[in-house]
């Protein structure tokens, strides 16, 4: 009989750690965004967009690493909220581009003050330094594993 090799425990992987930080600072994250009436999905195209030009839905499922289909969700829920407009393109009146409406440009540097205290919240106790390793190592992760799908929510 083969013996059974012993069963590792959950804490020591590394994976457990990263989903405990990741889900407890998205959490967070998301929690301060519903407070705004925003998802985190819809931050992340709100961003995208803010130092755009009127964009085709195609290039900003491109730039964004999405669906195409993701991106019409997306944009419909924001045009539903007033912060997101659907206007036939200039070059070709057959397609179509978004942009963020006033109200949206006016929101999207409020929820980026959120997100950076959503991040001191939680990262402030390491030093620069440490911080930019991590931020290294996991780019080098993401790198590597050839990881272009966005966490959205």
């Amino acid at each position: 009989m083969t013996p059974t090799p012993p069963v590792s425990e959950l804490t020591t992987h590394l994976g457990f750690w990263l989903r405990m930080v990741s889900n407890h600072v998205s959490h967070a994250f998301a929690a301060r965004l519903a407070d705004k009436g925003v998802t985190v999905a819809e931050w992340s195209l709100m961003r995208a967009l803010y130092d755009r030009e009127p964009t085709p839905p195609s290039r900003l499922a491109d730039a964004m690493g999405l669906t195409r289909g993701a991106v019409t969700k997306l944009a419909d829920r924001l045009i539903g909220k007033a912060l997101l407009a659907r206007r036939p393109s200039e070059a070709d009146g057959r397609a179509q581009t978004l942009a963020l409406t006033a109200a949206g440009v006016a929101l999207v540097p409020e929820l980026a003050a959120l997100a950076d205290r959503n991040d001191a919240a939680f990262f402030d106790l390491l030093t620069a330094e440490e911080r930019q390793t991590l931020r290294d190592l996991l780019m080098r992760m993401v790198e590597r594993g050839r990881m272009t799908t966005p966490p959205l929510d």
